[in-house]
């Protein structure tokens, strides 16, 4: 027999392979790189898609008819994107976090995690503390960026229709007017930025009777939109009256084309619904201190009326505060929501995910409507309602997370 100092170099030590944790980290940047990648599309496609709709309905026909020129529809555009964003974010984390979570899901990459040891909760938790960040961002956009970026753009479009250089006076077609209990019929030749040639203009009485025509050669727009005139300035007149006679060119008074129809312009009372979170404030404590049962000189009735009208205006500015800080929530619940949703579909196609995530934000901003539509109705408490979506998500995603991480 050998002895064992012979046979010792023909022995193995069993091999011992120490297990590695999984590189949790690892993950976490992964799918934080996903969502955030997939979030910025999302977020440009429905910026695209809502500025698409603002666009077509009002600066478009304003465009074509050469009212305004591109530079001020670029300057338009990018004060609309704040506002967009509003609506675009929370709708776009949604969208990421369903197609993420899906493709993960559906490429069994979760199932390799779990069996590495790995949560489904400590999975998502950088996903969960990008959407807190997406929250404050979002309260930035409806509590200050967006109502001051629409007010901007509303201005900027007031100005634009009533400015010399986009008043619609097309070349070769007679466009009508009325001022002052007359009816004016203008045609130019030529128009650009305001500045005429070939003008022809008829007043007309009582419908047809035309009692003046006046005709130069050149002419040009004058405007003062601070006390809203628009005049009609024509060099070197021509005239011919009702009765034959020639018209001097000092006798030519032309009317004011200013539309008086047109909403003010400039900074001036501004909607309640376009109001930042400190306007609303500042509102809702001037009305508070109002005291209407003590103002002289008015019945009981007619105090008790001025009193209900307060109470509605005041709700009204309610419902706009709680919507704002409400919505700037929304971010939390259609990440708690989108999770656990993406998982169960299991799906890698992207309509699928787009086509729930738009079914969600329906739901979510049929509370909107039904808060805006009880806004003059203070004894439903609607300011409350904008606060159901934000509870009713956040608590039906924590249940589906946490069943999605039981395996359930």
């Amino acid at each position: 027999m050998l002895p064992a100092s012979a046979t010792a170099p023909f022995r193995r030590s069993p091999a011992v392979v120490p297990l590695r944790a999984p590189d949790v980290n690892t993950l976490h940047k992964y799918l934080a790189r996903q969502v955030f990648a997939s979030l910025l599309l999302t977020v440009a496609v429905f910026t695209f898609v809502l500025l698409l709709g603002n666009v077509l309905r009002e600066i478009l026909g304003l465009l074509i008819s050469g009212q305004v020129q591109l530079a001020l529809v670029l300057e338009a555009i990018g004060l609309l994107i704040p506002f967009v964003w509003v609506f675009a974010l929370p709708m776009g984390l949604l969208t990421a976090t369903l197609l993420v979570f899906g493709r993960f899901s559906a490429d069994q990459e979760l199932t390799a995690a779990r069996a590495g040891g790995v949560s489904l909760v400590s999975l998502v938790s950088p996903v969960l503390l990008l959407s807190l960040l997406c929250c404050g961002l979002s309260a930035w956009f409806n509590m200050d960026l967006g109502p001051r970026s629409r007010v901007a753009y509303k201005t900027l479009i007031a100005r634009a229709r009533v400015h010399p250089a986009s008043f619609q006076l097309p070349e070769g077609r007679p466009i009508e007017f009325h001022d002052g209990g007359l009816d004016y019929e203008i045609s130019v030749g030529e128009n650009r930025g305001g500045n005429l040639k070939d003008v022809s203009v008829f007043v007309i009485e009582h419908g047809t009777n035309v009692t003046l025509w006046v005709h130069a050669p050149r002419g040009r727009l004058e405007a003062n939109l601070r006390n809203r005139q628009l005049y009609l300035r024509l060099l070197e007149p021509r005239g011919l009256s009702q009765h034959g006679g020639t018209l001097a060119a000092k006798e030519w008074q032309s009317p004011n084309f200013f539309p008086t129809n047109t909403a003010a312009i400039g900074p001036g009372e501004i909607k309640i619904s376009d109001m930042t979170f400190g306007q609303l404030r500042a509102k809702l404590r001037r009305l508070e201190r109002l005291d209407f049962p003590r103002t002289p000189g008015a019945s009981l009735e007619e105090r008790q009326a001025a009193f209900h009208e307060a109470e509605k205006l005041m709700e009204q500015v309610r419902v706009e505060l709680h919507r704002q800080v409400a919505f700037s929530f929304a971010c939390f619940g259609f990440a708690l929501v989108g999770i656990p949703l993406g998982i169960r579909l299991h799906r890698r196609e992207t309509n699928v995910g787009v086509a729930v995530a738009l079914a969600l934000v329906l739901v979510y901003y049929a509370f909107d409507m039904l808060g805006e539509a009880l806004a003059a109705r203070p004894e439903f408490a609607p300011h409350l309602i904008f606060w159901l979506p934000n509870f009713i998500f956040q608590a039906v995603g924590a249940v589906l997370l946490w069943r999605a991480n039981r395996g359930v």
